[in-house]
């Protein structure tokens, strides 16, 4: 059995519950950062498949340079056009040769890419609106080699760390589910909604303000008067999800930079604002738990389009969110949980340089009551660390 270096201590001051402001993020699928890291994690999962279907296993990669140079555009009620095409450049590092055959790298993280932006934006067009560029350069040899021996745990490629929390505060569940329903089964039936949707809740004590940005579709807009009925009805809709998630008093803003008198409003033609204007990189948004949270510890990593067998800024980033929340639904007793993970180059990733538990416990229980539960649950995790590479090749492990 392996003897791994397993901490639990109790937290320092008060629950992000109690605090008296909390401030929570997501940027959604459209949000041109947002497109970057789909678009690397898209690439990697598909040089992962391809690479085990031809080799057996996963080589040497990592896609998580991903950059947009945001277009030009001509907005119009009833629809506008793109003026100067999006930039998209996916960057990084892959093994093109392998046992004397040549590997399509290129090839390979174009389809993936244009697949990906297809599936997900149906107001771009991904023939003239987008122009899809890609760089990959050779892997580092002395990093392929860290992959290890096949059948053997992996060694960590970095001396690196990853953070996770649980359960989710109420803001938290608020801001992330107020933009994938949006984007979900709000948008399905109303495709005046684009993909580019931004939340920002703040909490001041029991009172929370929500901040939504909603890039709206020009062609299903015939003028200002259904611009402002599509933003109403926006706000209801919004304010109506966040009561399912907390009994807060709750007041929701929807597009607060447009002025009507000017008629200055948030318009787009392909559904996100990397038409004109905004740029985007991997790894500047969401963290790999799909919330930017300034009142907790965060890695600042990028998680998506890193290779899932080693790379430690995105195994620990997910396996620390999954063990929080595992322990969480696992042993009673527990507020708040904060996991961090810390490797250490060369050394098999199930046995990280510390993994740290700090826990916040309900009243009247101790942290010593839980503190072997709670180790007992990392220590399972930690010898299951392998499962979560096939799970993030299949798709079943978001990143953004």
């Amino acid at each position: 059995m392996t003897d791994r270096n397993v901490r639990v201590q109790r937290a320092a001051g008060r629950t992000v519950e109690d605090q008296e402001v909390e401030i929570v993020e997501r940027k959604g699928l459209g949000h041109p950062d947002s497109i970057c890291d789909g678009v690397a994690e898209a690439v990697s999962r598909a040089l992962a498949s391809e690479y085990i279907e031809r080799y057996g296993t996963v080589l040497h990669y990592n896609t998580d340079e991903t950059q947009l140079v945001a277009g030009e555009s001509a907005t119009a009620f009833g629809g506008g056009e793109v003026l100067k095409p999006i930039y998209l450049l996916i960057v990084g590092r892959a093994t093109k040769e392998y046992e004397g055959e040549t590997f399509p790298a290129e090839t390979i993280a174009l389809e993936a890419a244009r697949e990906y932006l297809t599936e997900n934006f149906p107001y771009l067009d991904v023939d003239s609106d987008i122009v899809v560029d890609v760089s990959l350069g050779e892997g580092s040899g002395d990093l392929q080699t860290v992959f290890g021996e096949e059948g053997a745990v992996p060694m960590a490629n970095d001396t690196s760390y990853g953070v996770g929390h649980a359960p989710l505060t109420e803001t938290e569940q608020v801001v992330y589910n107020v933009e994938r329903r949006l984007n979900g089964e709000y948008a399905a039936d109303n495709p005046v909604v684009g993909q580019d949707i931004k939340v920002m809740g703040k909490r001041e004590g029991d009172r929370m303000d929500v901040t939504v940005a909603v890039g709206t579709v020009d062609r299903y807009v015939s003028g200002l008067d259904e611009y402002r009925e599509t933003i109403e009805a926006v706000r209801e809709y919004v304010h109506d999800v966040a009561t399912d998630y907390t009994d807060r008093a709750v007041e929701v803003s929807v597009n607060t930079a447009d002025n009507y008198d000017e008629g200055s409003i948030y318009l787009t033609t392909t559904g996100t604002s990397a038409e004109h204007g905004d740029d985007g990189s991997v790894g500047r948004g969401n963290r790999a738990n799909g919330l930017i949270t300034p009142n907790r510890p965060m890695s600042m990593e990028a998680t998506s389009g890193k290779n899932p067998v080693n790379h430690i800024g995105k195994i620990y980033n997910l396996l620390s969110t999954e063990i929080a929340e595992s322990v969480v639904d696992e042993v009673d007793g527990i507020r708040q949980l904060q996991i961090r993970l810390l490797s250490q180059i060369g050394r098999p990733i199930d046995e990280p340089h510390v993994a740290d538990a700090s826990v916040v416990t309900e009243e009247g229980v101790a942290v010593p009551e839980v503190e072997h539960e709670i180790e007992a649950a990392i220590d399972e995790e930690l010898a299951a660390v392998t499962d979560v590479t096939q799970r993030v090749i299949d798709g079943e492990l978001s990143t953004f």
